[in-house]
């Protein structure tokens, strides 16, 4: 059984390619308070290599990924 995360604002970035998920992302976080949790949820495959890369240059945690089909959720913490 999957655990269920808290999250605190979801943004769907489905149908969208590189870059628009990250850049949408971004946007979300800096409107966001610190400690709180984002669940983004894209179709765009490059996300898997783009989240982790963006994560590391911004400091924001990614508390979990979930791929599923052509799903992919993230639930990114606010640094």
């Amino acid at each position: 059984m999957k655990e269920t995360i808290q999250f605190d604002q979801q943004l769907d970035c489905s149908g969208l390619s590189c870059p628009l998920p990250v850049l949408k992302t971004k946007k979300a976080v800096d409107a966001m308070n610190s400690g709180q949790v984002l669940k983004m949820t894209c179709t765009d495959s490059g996300s898997v290599k783009d989240m982790p890369s963006w994560s590391s240059r911004t400091g924001h945690h990614i508390l979990h990924y979930d791929e599923e089909g052509d799903q992919y959720t993230w639930y990114i913490q606010v640094k």
